[in-house]
């Protein structure tokens, strides 16, 4: 059986979150002379990537991607080549808070806007004494102050730096200064923090396990409908999509 799932040409590895989360903690304990970049891989980035061949560069060129979307891996389902669940950047981000709780790693947080990322970073205090946050920086920066943000992480070092710049333009950025940041691992994380902070409702489970966690969004942000309208594009492309051609 193969240990990866194509979707539009995408090689999704067949990992639960546990497992995704176990490699991320081989990882962190390893001494590493690179970056190593996650790149949560949802519909919306998986249809860019089509057209878009520097963020399909960095998405195969990451040492890690998950599937972030019930609709890619029930693509694969019905395409035959099962993926065993969707595995996101927010579900992630709270095993390896929980871990990095037990071992003590050091976490960076870059993005959301400046009263939530502090705020996102009192609760992750609190919820998790034991980890070390060695630093924090808002989402809504100009581009004059990217030198010293990029500064400041390399000097804290990080084992985990957490981007919550929206996707894609987080991947985009971590890729870009990957060799500046001298930090372990580097995960875009969406909208996360905002979740964290209380600034968004979290999902309740119910929604979770009914696969209408897009729905639930929907309905506490309508904005987001425009977005939306990718989902069925999606399913209908990569559904028909020829795999392996070139």
């Amino acid at each position: 059986m193969k240990d990866t799932a194509a979707i539009m040409g995408i090689q999704f590895p067949k990992r639960t979150l546990e497992e995704s989360v176990d490699l991320l903690r081989q990882v962190v304990e390893e001494p590493r002379s690179e970056l190593f970049h996650v790149v949560t891989v949802n519909p919306e980035i998986t249809m860019a990537c089509q057209k878009n061949s520097e963020l399909r560069s960095i998405v195969e060129e990451a040492g890690m991607i998950t599937a972030d979307g019930i609709g890619i891996v029930m693509v694969s389902r019905i395409k035959g080549d099962h993926l065993p669940e969707r595995v996101t950047g927010y579900d992630m981000l709270l095993q390896l808070l929980a871990a990095g709780n037990e071992k003590g790693w050091s976490f960076y947080f870059l993005g959301a806007d400046p009263v939530t990322n502090p705020k996102a970073c009192e609760v992750i205090r609190s919820t998790y004494p034991n980890l070390k946050i060695c630093g924090n920086q808002h989402g809504f920066f100009k581009p004059e102050d990217e030198e010293r943000i990029i500064t400041e992480i390399s000097s804290a070092r990080p084992d985990f730096l957490i981007v919550a710049l929206g996707a894609p333009y987080a991947e985009r950025w971590i890729h870009q200064y990957k060799d500046k940041l001298q930090a372990k691992i580097a995960i875009g994380v969406g909208g996360s923090l905002d979740v964290i902070a209380g600034k968004v409702k979290q999902t309740p489970e119910v929604w979770k396990r009914w696969n209408v966690e897009w729905l639930y969004r929907l309905i506490q942000q309508p904005h987001r409908w425009r977005r939306q309208l990718i989902l069925p594009q999606f399913a209908i492309r990569a559904i028909l999509y020829r795999e392996g051609r070139k």
